[in-house]
């Protein structure tokens, strides 16, 4: 049941949404491009313009959904590019150097002509591979949505979409390439591992998966409330444990520092919102607030902790303790220090942790040896985890760029096996039929003798 205090907080947040909606990241480079689309301009459901295709890309072919099929939908998800075979998009680039989101829009559909449902293919990008043998799950809502962060060292972003050998078709709807921040990605981070707290750098040079975005306390927030276009979700999913905590919702501004989290890095909405631990009694909780994130073993992953005091009516007075995957990874976490003397002003924290054995990251805040009692214990803002690409360039297995590259060539080559041996057996009865000839016996008359 909705409360005074509930709609209150909703009213807030739907008002300052048109305000922050209005602010989007400008970057250099920003190529949105609606696949297999016909017209020249086509604008999605949060007002941005997506232009055809044709100039773009090579090779493949148009389909379009019939409208049954795409009712109430984006007209983003109408059509799709269709390839048969290995198929580019080539984007130019301005800001080299730079990290690039990377997105890329699949819903399946079918036609009288085609069905995208049993679609597998793999992705490449710059020497990374994206996706590999992918097709989407009948299991999850549509459309499906892939984010990358791909560094970009040349002046283009080159996407390529390869059918795999056993469904021969490939299709993409959507795709966004767009200049990150220059303060979205820092290079050096913190690894956590058992009895592991240590400093690591070169994370410029690593692509990233988004797997996760959560906007801890507060609501789901869409790509028309986010300055990058990206969707934050609750955490309610996610929350495994920290019965005493409660979201907390603030009404004051946000205070942005030079140097510290900008709106890039997470919009208003993000820091305004939070769960907290906080004591009524003169004791302090002895408990943690823990959230668990499903994960696919074997990659090193970024774990990003938003953190801003929202909740704390003095400095100085919240301290507490980080965790990941019940590892220390912060202590006695003081936001008034690092925030230099404000509240309300955003931080965030990057750890790296790499999963191996287990199948999931836990995170988890709480009380630490000096939190004061009668007052905020721990709270988080947000959380993100990305999946880093491992030491074959690779997000989707042990499979390379180049290998998927070099396999294609193979197919063609094991394609052409046919033609080639029958070519062969043409030449070598050919070659035979003339030397039967070559021996044939003259005929025997008496000119050919001498008498």
């Amino acid at each position: 049941m909705l409360t005074i205090k509930m709609l209150r907080h909703l009213a807030l947040f739907l008002s300052t949404s048109l305000l922050f909606a209005a602010s989007a990241f400008s970057g250099e480079d920003l190529h949105l491009i609606n696949c297999g689309f016909t017209a020249a301009k086509t604008l999605d459901a949060d007002h941005r313009v997506f232009i055809a295709d044709h100039r773009d890309r090579n090779h493949g072919f148009n389909l379009e959904a019939t409208e049954s099929s795409i009712s109430g939908l984006s007209p983003l998800y109408s059509t799709a590019a269709v390839f048969h075979r290995r198929g580019s998009y080539v984007f130019p680039v301005v800001d080299r150097g730079l990290h690039h989101t990377v997105r890329l829009h699949f819903y399946p559909f079918e036609n009288e002509f085609y069905s995208l449902f049993h679609a597998e293919f793999h992705v490449v990008a710059n020497g990374l591979l994206l996706l590999g043998n992918f097709s989407v799950p009948g299991n999850v809502s549509l459309p499906v949505i892939k984010e990358f962060l791909i560094p970009v060292d040349s002046n283009e972003v080159k996407l390529s979409f390869v059918p795999s050998r056993n469904s021969k078709i490939g299709f993409v709807n959507a795709i966004e390439v767009i200049s990150a921040p220059k303060d979205l990605i820092a290079d050096v981070a913190q690894f956590i591992d058992v009895g592991v707290n240590e400093r690591i750098y070169g994370l410029l040079r690593s692509g990233f998966e988004a797997v996760y975005r959560v906007n801890v306390g507060g609501f789901k927030l869409t790509p028309f409330n986010d300055s990058l276009w990206r969707t934050w979700v609750p955490d309610d999913e996610y929350l495994i444990s920290g019965g005493a905590s409660q979201p907390f919702h603030f009404s004051g501004h946000i205070k942005y520092r030079d140097g510290g989290a900008s709106r890039e890095v997470a919009p208003d909405n993000v820091y305004n919102t939070a769960r907290v631990l906080r004591s009524s009694s003169p004791s302090v909780p002895n408990e943690n607030v823990t959230w668990s994130f499903d994960v696919e073993k074997g990659y090193k992953y970024m774990v990003r902790m938003h953190f801003c005091d929202i909740a704390s009516i003095s400095l100085n007075s919240l301290y507490f303790n980080v965790y990941i995957n019940e590892q220390l990874a912060y202590e006695n976490l003081d936001l008034s220090d690092i925030t230099s003397g404000q509240l309300a002003s955003p931080f965030y924290a990057d750890f790296v942790v790499d999963v191996k054995t287990s199948d999931n990251i836990v995170v988890s805040v709480g009380p630490s040896k000096i939190s004061l009692s009668k007052g905020v214990d721990a709270i988080l803002n947000g959380v993100e985890i990305w999946k880093m690409n491992n030491s074959m360039g690779s997000f989707d297995g042990d499979v390379t760029a180049a290998f998927v590259g070099r396999r294609i060539h193979l197919n063609r080559i094991c394609a052409l096996m046919p033609l080639i041996a029958a070519i062969c057996l043409l030449i070598f009865l050919l070659h035979k039929q003339r030397d039967h000839q070559g021996w044939r016996q003259l005929p025997m008359t008496s000119s050919n003798y001498s008498k």
